[in-house]
């Protein structure tokens, strides 16, 4: 009986630890499905809700997706996920690294990825043109890093910006899997910082922006593992800054 009674407690506690594992892990695929919006043979939508222009279009050789829940209010936009269609007889097993660029939904999809990325996760270019064919596909998905090699993260200011009353921008080559949670903007003379507003998407905005050169700030956070990080970029916004301009940070975040 003793024998027994030891034996069904290592076998609940194993399951115990196993279903622990299970709503804890990290590089999971999670099932759904995922359509693709025309014209985007190339690239994606320039304008997308995350408000990257252009530069949402061509990110990533145009393998772009928009995402619904998802999208998370905007925190989402910049993050990288790893999207394979389950039809064995069309789709390969890597599919294709999605970067979330706009905000939408069709026919309970997670993903409407770019047409251009939508073909990728096929294994040949028959099987792409039917998926294609069939428009909308069960899909599993994980988030992954986003990869930018030779490319700094870098602030690209918005035309409506207007120095020194509005300043409004978005931040291009997110890298890593953690999001920006939250950004400040600091004088480089007397250290006095100023939380910005996600006005929409990834697009951070301040009315009376404080003045001269700029520090940047950004809050990197993953929610899985609780961590939160604060960044400090080597480079800063100089302060004659100007309407549709790019600045360089200096730094990468691969965390």
């Amino acid at each position: 009986m003793a024998l027994y009674l030891f034996c069904t407690f290592l076998v609940t506690n194993l399951i115990f630890m196993q279903t622990l594992a299970d709503t804890s892990c990290t590089d999971c695929f999670t099932h759904s499905r995922a359509a693709y919006y025309p014209n985007s043979e190339e690239q994606g939508t320039d304008a997308g809700a995350c408000g990257f222009g252009s530069f949402g279009a061509t990110i990533n050789g145009g393998d772009v997706s928009a995402a619904s829940s998802l999208y998370r209010n905007g925190v989402g936009c910049g993050a990288c996920y790893q999207v394979r269609c389950t039809n064995s007889g069309y789709c390969s097993n890597n599919g294709v690294t999605a970067v979330i660029t706009d905000q939408g939904s069709s026919d309970n999809t997670d993903f409407i990825l770019s047409k251009h990325a939508f073909s990728r996760m096929a294994q040949t270019t028959d099987a792409a043109a039917s998926l294609l064919a069939i428009g909308v596909v069960d899909i599993e998905y994980r988030r992954v890093s986003c990869s930018y090699p030779d490319k700094n993260i870098t602030i690209k200011i918005d035309e409506s910006s207007n120095n020194p009353y509005y300043l409004a921008f978005v931040i291009w080559y997110q890298q890593g899997r953690r999001d920006i949670t939250a950004v400040q903007l600091c004088e480089t003379q007397n250290f006095e910082c100023k939380l910005l507003d996600r006005s929409h998407g990834a697009v951070w905005t301040s009315t009376s922006p404080p003045s001269g050169p700029l520090s940047l700030r950004m809050l990197f956070s993953d929610e899985e593992e609780g961590e939160e990080t604060w960044v400090v970029p080597a480079n800063n916004i100089p302060g004659d800054w100007k309407a549709g301009e790019t600045y360089d940070s200096g730094v990468q975040v691969n965390q």
